[in-house]
């Protein structure tokens, strides 16, 4: 890496290297005409920070004979691996928030609405409001005008609600405002964030990540983010150039870096622990235990705990790790069902491929979810509509990671037309604009059908569901309909829509 311009820490060195070759010292060598040197060979673009390498290394060596140091020096180096602990890594300067273009509090008026909360209502600083500004987010969604009245207060909190509530930003805008309003302290180190979110799926962190970005862009906070099955050396290489102020990360990698001591958890002001019951199911509990033993105690850190319902496991959790928690409940089942309109068509198992070509063909869908129970189903699903000449995209747990991120990238960019996904792998994915859900196989655990059909009809939107009961599905649908509240239609479909899919051309 080079600085400013200058030489490289590499090239210093060896330049050194070949100072003692020639059987000179640097301490005979003047530091003054070294420095002119260097300045000849890579041009006026050296900084101080370049001659201060330089001047340090110098210091290193004086008084030390070439040969002599060089065999040191190799000593050193053979024995350097053995060490078990890592220093932590010290940043010279904090970089500065990119500038931001011309706008004003008064650029972002909304007026005060009867049974509605805005975000002008709290007292939030001027760079967070712009960025929600720019998100287009008006007026607080139920969780987050609750939530915020809480947080921003320093309270604890344990919420209730599913995916398409906002309460990704009802905990991100309390975080952001923890840490605009501390400042960081003095003596700072790298690898040492100030706020921690944990969530169960790489997906949901790599969306939370992203909603993280959007709303601190004009803050000059740091997010980052660590997922198991993207590369270890590049992430690392990430949080070695820059302090990190918010991280979110699944467990596992999270771990892998505190135990190799590249990430210190001692500085956390802020800890999320979002879809806590998904972490349960998913037998993450033991590592998130290892991780919140590293954070400060409970009673110096601000917790926020989320989960899509309030188990007996999931309250003794919160329990455990928050203080005097304030509780709010988002029911999920009104989210889902008022704004999204169910079908369920009874079709042979035979036929359920032909209905979902014809569906999504002669009604020129763009962009459709369809979740099926098994990640071979997922991808029988992807390659035959592919082949029929659908864009789609699978995703599932035997998608590699990287393929993963392009493909929901892809998807929500609208180059895509269809994903096909399992429950564990869709979980996470929160994607604007998706028109129809259509459960290819009705889910057994009928949670797992709200979270599904919560794909669409977010923030407000109308969306549609459509879900096949097939011969060895159907019998799902009873316990769906006790979860609901009420019973949904079972139609026959259209003699049209069970038309031969075209032959290959």
């Amino acid at each position: 890496m080079t600085v400013g311009g200058g030489p490289s820490r590499g090239t210093l060195r060896r330049i050194c290297f070949l100072h003692y070759t020639a059987g000179q010292t640097l301490q005979d060598t003047d530091e003054k005409t070294v420095l002119k040197a260097l300045k000849k060979m890579f041009g006026k673009g050296s900084d101080e920070s370049a001659a201060t390498e330089i001047e340090s290394s110098t210091s290193t060596h004086q008084g030390v004979s070439g040969p002599a140091h060089a065999e040191k020096a190799k000593t050193q180096q053979d024995e350097a691996p053995k060490a078990t602990s890592k220093p932590r890594r010290e940043r010279a300067s904090k970089p500065t928030a990119p500038p931001a273009p011309a706008w004003k509090p008064e650029d972002f008026t909304v007026e005060p609405a009867e049974g509605k909360t805005r975000f002008h209502d709290f007292k939030l600083a001027p760079e967070l409001m712009h960025a929600i500004h720019d998100l287009g987010f008006p007026y607080c969604t139920p969780i987050q005008a609750q939530v915020l009245g809480f947080t921003l207060k320093g309270r604890d909190a344990i919420g209730r609600a599913q995916t398409g509530t906002g309460k990704t930003a009802a905990f991100l805008i309390s975080t952001i405002t923890q840490l605009l309003q501390t400042p960081p302290p003095a003596d700072r180190y790298m690898g040492e964030p100030r706020a921690l979110i944990i969530a169960p799926t790489r997906e949901l962190v790599v969306q939370i990540a992203n909603d993280a970005l959007n709303l601190t862009k004009y803050t000059g906070l740091n997010v980052m983010s660590f997922v198991g099955g993207m590369d270890f050396d590049k992430q690392l290489k990430a949080l070695e150039s820059r302090y990190c102020d918010i991280l979110v990360a699944t467990p596992g990698r999270l771990l892998d870096f505190n135990q190799r001591g590249e990430v210190h958890l001692d500085m956390v002001e802020v800890l999320v622990l979002d879809e806590a019951d998904r972490m349960l199911d998913m037998g993450f509990i033991p590592q998130v235990r290892q991780i919140i033993r590293q954070t400060p105690p409970k009673s110096e850190r601000q917790t926020l705990l989320f989960s899509a319902t309030f188990t007996e496991d999931v309250m003794n959790l919160a329990k455990q790790w928050t203080t005097d928690p304030a509780i709010v409940e988002i029911e999920a089942v009104n989210v889902a069902s008022d704004t999204v309109e169910q079908h369920v068509y009874a079709v042979a198992g035979s036929d359920k491929y032909k209905l979902l070509y014809n569906l999504i063909t002669q009604n020129d869908w763009t962009r459709v979810m369809v979740f099926a129970n098994r990640k071979d189903e997922v991808r029988r699903i992807e390659e035959r509509l592919t082949r029929d000449g659908i864009s789609a995209v699978q995703m599932s747990g035997d998608v590699p990671q990287h393929k993963r991120i392009r493909a929901l990238e892809g998807f929500r960019e609208g180059k895509i037309r269809v994903m096909v996904a399992t429950d564990v792998a869709g979980r996470g994915i929160h994607v604007d604009g998706i028109s129809h859900v259509i459960n290819f196989t009705l889910p057994e655990v009928p949670d797992d059908y709200v979270h599904r059909i919560g794909r669409t009809g977010r923030a407000g939107a109308s969306g549609t569901s459509i879900s096949f009961a097939g011969e060895d599905d159907s019998f799902a649908l009873p316990a769906i309909e006790a979860l609901l509240g009420r019973k949904i239609s079972c139609e026959m479909p259209p003699a049209e829509l069970l038309a031969a899919v075209p032959p290959k051309r």
